[in-house]
Order: structure tokens, then sequence, then C-alpha cells
């Protein structure tokens, strides 16, 4: 289980990628407090460390995850963001989030906001079901508040402290987010789906 808080601005130091999936090696400060078979979420995917070093950490991304998620598009010397699984003593302070990403989106526009910067994400009704004004949703592995929701997009106000810490502030339009929605949302409807049958 995640927050969404990012804990380190990484970076992908391979990608070796075959017909059966990809082995991904990511160098992060946080290398000494992952042990083999931990999970750690990089860009929002939970993935598993198989082979540490001081520099970093090497997770292998299955077909499925490559399929729904933007980490196939992933090479050498791209920035990712990466979290530690919650401690059960630690604080959460974002959102619960299991790293179970549900799709990607489109980032369709960035606009100043003040002193934050508003980026709407266009993204299919599949997702856009479950995203409500003023709730949580998790861009990239980062916990945010969706600011407006429509049909077709969503948008989400960025302080800088967010836009300094995460891959968010160099976003531009047209480049794909992982997405994943409020578990909660998804497991009320499945609920009330089954009391109406």
């Amino acid at each position: 289980m995640f927050t969404g808080l990012v804990e380190d601005l990484g970076s992908v130091a391979a990608v070796d990628a075959t017909a059966d999936g990809a082995r991904l090696t990511v160098r992060t400060r946080l290398a000494a407090e992952l042990g083999a078979g931990d999970s750690i979420a990089v860009n929002g995917v939970c993935l598993t460390a198989v082979e540490l070093t001081p520099e970093g950490f090497t997770a292998d991304v299955m077909n499925e995850t490559l399929d729904r998620s933007s980490l196939g598009a992933a090479t050498g010397g791209s920035p990712v963001n990466l979290e530690l699984a919650l401690r059960a003593d630690g604080r959460l302070g974002g959102h619960i989030m299991q790293g179970h990403v549900d799709g990607v989106g489109t980032v369709a526009a960035i606009t100043p906001d003040g002193l934050a910067r508003r980026i709407s994400i266009a993204a299919g009704p599949e997702l856009l079901r479950y995203v409500v004004e003023k709730g949580s949703i998790a861009i990239d592995g980062v916990s945010l508040t969706v600011a407006t929701v429509d049909d077709e997009q969503f948008s989400v106000s960025l302080i800088p402290e967010t836009l300094a810490r995460t891959t968010l502030g160099a976003t531009a339009p047209g480049d794909r987010v992982n997405l994943e929605v409020d578990i909660m949302a998804k497991y009320a409807e499945k609920m009330l789906g089954a009391l109406a049958r």
C-alpha cells in the first residue's frame, strides 16, 4: 500500500525489454532502505525489487503492466517518482493507493493558476466514471485532489513543492501519465451493482 507522497525523484538506469516483459533498473537514494522482495512504487506502479545495489534496484515488469501503464515507454535517463511501501506505523499523508495503475491519461493542457499550475488530463470514460470533484486521484504515483472534471478530462492544481519534487513539474501537453483512481469508488460501484441485481 502507498499514499502518493513521493519520496525520491529517481531515474531509469536501464531498460532491458524482451517479448516476455522488461527488466527495469532504477537509480535512487532510497536503495539503502530496500530489501530484496520489497515493494516500491515507480511512477505509481507497484514493482518488486529483485536485485539491489548501493545505487538502486532492478525490477521485473510483466507485459500486463507494460500494456496498462506508461512504463513501456521508459528509457535510460527517464526521471521517475518513487515511493516506498507504507509501514504500519507511518502517516497516511496522501490517500490509500495500491500501486495498481488503472490506465493512462494524456496531458491536455497546462495553465498558470496563481502560485500553482493547473494540469488538465484527458482520460477515457472507463476511468472518468470514478473521478469526482475534490476527490483523490494518483497521477504518476502522486496523490492529488481533483479540481474539476467533465466527460472528457479532469484537472488538478499543483503547488510549487509538488512541481519541484516530482516528474509533474516537467510534464508537457501530449505526455502520457499513469492514473490510479480511488479504490473506494471501484468497490462502492461493485457493491452497489450487486445490490441492484
